[in-house]
Order: structure tokens, then sequence, then C-alpha cells
């Protein structure tokens, strides 16, 4: 790795995998399973991202005493059908290879739980990609779960890394946030989760809509960072 190649961190759900409804079907048959109200699809929606327990809370009004079976009884259906609804989004594949060839250093830090992310990666066979995966803890339960967030999830990845700066790559203002707070940049993607407009309010410096002009992006921070590094290696041989 050439030292203006940045390295990536990316976002697993609506970044580098579409959920196909995995997600979504689960929450609401779990949901069901509880005899629970199922919100309307655009909250559905919403809650791919945060972390789980804190949108059955506050975007599904679960219950607090019955968030950790809503849980329980979502990751059973997810991992029984929805990882193998999953699929990759267009390019993924061919943009991760190139990264490899190229020398590129890539990590995830999603919030969904480190061991089923890694089961997911390795569903798509892209997990040997990766030199760091980062996810939330894999007790989800309210009483257990007092992980950081994406911000530590994020710090996590960069330190696995050993590099500063990298860029985030991410389909929601989660992602924006946790990349800010670790002193990166962030490039949203259009094709996951986040409502019109949500990524540029949230601070991304680019918004892409396909993996080419990810890439495309990635290395004009390449250059922006090599560019830098002359001006400083010229300004002290002054």
């Amino acid at each position: 790795m050439t030292q203006t190649t940045v390295p990536v961190i990316f976002d697993l759900d609506g970044t580098l995998v579409d959920p196909a409804g995995g997600i979504t079907g689960g929450i609401s048959a779990a949901l069901r399973e509880m005899d629970l109200p199922v919100p309307e699809q655009a909250v559905l929606n919403a809650m791919v991202g945060p972390k789980l327990s804190d949108a059955l809370l506050h975007l599904a009004n679960v219950p607090a005493e019955l968030v950790d079976e809503t849980i329980s009884r979502y990751r059973r259906h997810y991992r029984e059908t929805g990882i193998g609804q999953s699929k990759l989004y267009p390019g993924i594949f061919d943009l991760l290879e190139f990264f490899a060839e190229t020398g590129r250093a890539v990590a995830v830090a999603t919030q969904k739980p480190q061991g089923i992310a890694r089961i997911v990666l390795e569903h798509h066979g892209i997990a040997d990609f990766f030199v760091s995966i980062r996810g939330s803890a894999d007790d989800e339960s309210l009483a257990a779960n007092s992980a950081p967030g994406k911000i530590g999830i994020v710090g996590a990845a960069l330190a696995d890394l050993h590099s500063q700066p990298a860029v985030m790559v991410g389909d929601r203002h989660q992602d924006v946030a946790g990349a800010m707070a670790n002193g990166l940049d962030c490039i949203g993607v259009r094709w996951g989760f986040a409502p019109d407009g949500e990524l540029e309010e949230a601070g991304a410096v680019a918004v892409v809509g396909t993996a080419l002009e990810l890439r495309t992006k990635i290395e004009e921070l390449d250059a922006v960072r090599a560019a830098a590094l002359s001006e400083v290696q010229n300004d002290g041989s002054l």
C-alpha cells in the first residue's frame, strides 16, 4: 500500500449488502409473533442502520421489557431466511476485488452484531477482502448492550487499519456521524436506506450513485492526499 492510498471503512447493510427485505421482513415477523403493531414500510426501512434495540424502542415503540425477546425472534428469522435473501449491491464485488489487487486496505464498521456481520460477509464471499470486521456486541440484550455505538465501532476499525486518515462509506447519517467523530470524511451512497437529503445534511463530503462513482471519488481523495504530502515535503526541504 502506498503512502497516498486512503484506506476505506465500509458500512454493511445498505452499503455493501442489500438486505432485500431480509431485515425488514424479519422485524415484521418478530413483531407479529409478539402481537405488537408492525410499522409502515417507511418506518421499517428507517430501522435498517441504527442499533436494533434503539430502533425497536424508538421507531417501532416496542416496550422495553419486550425488546430482548423481539430481538431473539428477529435473529431467528434473519438466520433462517434473511441472510439468504440478501445480495451484494451492483459493482461491489468488483470494487473490493480491485482494491485488493491495488493494495488498498478495507474494513467494515457496522452496528450489526460482529459475529453475524462476519457470517453475512462470508455468505457473499467477501469476508477475506477485509483487514478488519467490527460490529456491535453479539449479546444484544438491553442489559448487556453498553457498546459505544457507531462512533466506537468506526474507531475500532480505524485502529485496526493503523492509518490516519481513512474514509468512511455509508448510507445513513449514523455513518457520517461516526466518521466525523473519528476525524474522517464520509462518502454517502444513494443506493441504501437514507431518505433524500439525509446524507448531505449530515455532512457527507460527497454522495455517489454507483460503485464506479465511489471508486472515482476515493481515487480523488488519494490525489488530494498525495498533493498535501508533496506540499509538506517541499516545505520541509526549504
